[in-house]
């Protein structure tokens, strides 16, 4: 990528701490939509909470109550609680 293709790069290197900042937050959205997106293909795939705490050095506690009330649709779309 080059230099003023992606505006989040570029704010990392910005002297201006509102850039910056929101540069902070967007990567921060960015890292929980990407934790939620693989934690439910981990669960999908079986893994357990602790599992996949293991993997993102956490707690199971922490983990588990950060996901496991998003609901899991079934097969037939109804959902299904998050629940090991």
């Amino acid at each position: 990528m080059t230099e003023g293709t992606n505006p989040t790069a570029d704010a990392v290197a910005d002297k201006d701490p509102a850039r910056g900042l929101a540069a902070v937050r967007a990567l921060r959205t960015l890292a929980d939509r990407l934790e939620d997106i693989h934690v439910d293909s981990a669960r999908e795939a079986g893994w357990s909470w602790q599992q996949i705490a293991d993997v993102l050095e956490i707690s199971r506690q922490a983990v588990h109550q950060k996901h496991a009330r998003r609901a899991r649709p079934d097969a037939d779309g109804s959902p299904t609680p998050a629940t090991d």
